[in-house]
């Protein structure tokens, strides 16, 4: 894992990027391995496709740690994160330091698809079906096996290079306190 000490697509002049950063999306992290070797990626470019098998495609990084271990156990776990996670979501995207491993920043709790962010709550349980390079990524196609659809109170958003809220009337700051509120009603 490389740490940059600035945003590493800065300036970056590549319009098919630009456009892509432009469409953000929810912020999730997918995990994967066993409790001895375990490895986990940030992921915004993904997708659920309901059906008689419902399943989640994703855009991953084919130099990702979490590749190999999906590759290898044939199972994840995507779990969304919450504004509260936009520091483990910079670890596990490698753009920030994450001493003594990206596992120890946070609970985590084992299943059978891999270790799961305690705090949660919202997650699937998936299983690894087809791959295929695409582009400069890995395009993975998993069966969803478990959903938890919990209650996200303040899902994390990722849109042109910045973390945004994506709860109704929050934006990319701190939420505003009950007297703020009234007055924007």
């Amino acid at each position: 894992m490389t740490i940059h000490d600035s945003h590493p697509f800065a300036g970056e002049d590549d319009p098919v990027r630009r456009f892509r950063g432009r469409l953000g999306g929810t912020v999730t992290l997918w995990t994967a391995g066993p409790p001895e070797d375990r490895a986990g990626l940030t992921v915004t470019s993904l997708m659920v496709a309901n059906g008689e098998t419902p399943r989640v495609l994703a855009l991953l990084d084919p130099d990702a740690d979490l590749v190999d271990a999906l590759r290898s156990t044939g199972r994840s776990v995507v779990q969304v994160l919450s504004w509260a996670d936009r520091g483990l979501a910079e670890m596990f995207a490698g753009t920030a330091p994450a001493p003594g491993g990206l596992f120890r920043q946070a609970a985590f709790e084992d299943t059978a698809y891999g270790p799961r962010l305690a705090s949660a709550t919202t997650w699937a349980g998936l299983e690894l079906e087809d791959e295929r390079e695409v582009g400069w990524s890995v395009l993975v196609t998993c069966r969803l096996v478990e959903a938890v659809a919990g209650e996200d109170v303040d899902p994390l958003g990722h849109r042109r290079g910045r973390w945004l809220r994506l709860a109704p009337g929050t934006g990319p700051g701190p939420r505003p306190g009950p007297a703020q509120e009234k007055e924007t009603r």
